[in-house]
């Protein structure tokens, strides 16, 4: 099974740039997307159905913000919008599907760049979404949390560890999070099968940063351990440019 996490930066934006093209030839069984930016009547989803898929949309209150979609080809047993706290609900950022005994999950965490306020309820998020994530679990073990986390864990995950350190998005306390996060029985695939490797999933458009290869991998496909002997492959697949972030691949022996 290939699944593929993608924040699109605007889902009408990237099909202008030859979104629908890549999917199709990429073709996984399941991609999860965020930052949508549009109300599921706003997108032909007749070409995401051509193509073999069922669509699922949580779109934020506000119009082009936010929003996450699933499309997935084989059809769920059980489709959860939101995850039953408004505060975030309202940001359409959760949506998962059942697939069998197998849950795939679209996420689209808070930034906190843009000031105090917005870094004081990611941290709220952060700590919700992890007790939210314990309880889902007990119900859904073998759990694939796929976004966009806009955390970087290591030193590693960012291009200047140094100069990033007070940045939002790699600060102590967010780190530290990411951790305990793991702790809670996740395995980050992408590191998990490629230790030591330096690559990364998102790019600022200023500064010609993609083309100086200045980034942060903040985009995973996070695994419940069960499932770690079903792992094949996982990558980053940086030549995709329909966004400021690149999509991230997982391949599952299921």
């Amino acid at each position: 099974m290939r699944v593929i996490s993608y924040n699109v930066n605007g889902i009408r934006a990237a099909m202008n740039k030859g979104w629908l093209t890549w999917l199709k030839a990429a073709n996984p069984d399941i991609i999860c997307l965020q930052e949508v930016k549009a109300n599921r009547d706003q997108i032909d989803t007749q070409a995401f159905e051509e193509l073999g898929y069922n669509t699922y949309w949580h779109s934020a209150e506000k119009k082009g913000y936010s929003g996450v979609a699933i499309l997935c080809k084989e059809t769920p047993t059980h489709v959860e919008v939101g995850c039953g706290m408004d505060i975030y609900d309202r940001e359409g950022r959760i949506l998962r599907v059942d697939v069998g005994e197998n849950s795939f999950m679209s996420a689209y965490f808070p930034s906190g760049s843009s000031g105090e306020e917005r870094q004081a309820f990611k941290m709220q998020f952060l700590g919700d979404f992890r007790e939210y994530i314990k309880t889902v679990k007990k119900k859904r073990p073998n759990l694939i949390i796929s976004g966009d986390y806009n955390v970087c864990h290591q030193a590693i995950d960012i291009h200047n560890p140094v100069s990033n350190k007070n940045s939002s998005g790699f600060l102590p306390e967010e780190r530290e999070w990411m951790g305990n996060f793991l702790d809670l029985g996740f395995i980050d695939s992408f590191r998990y099968m490629n230790e030591g490797v330096q690559q990364y999933s998102w790019w600022t458009y200023r500064f010609n940063a993609r083309q100086k290869n200045l980034g942060w991998r903040i985009d995973y496909n996070m695994v419940s351990k069960g499932l770690a002997d079903k792992i094949g492959k996982a990558s980053i697949l940086s030549e995709a440019h329909h966004s400021d972030h690149c999509p991230v691949l997982l391949e599952l022996n299921l």
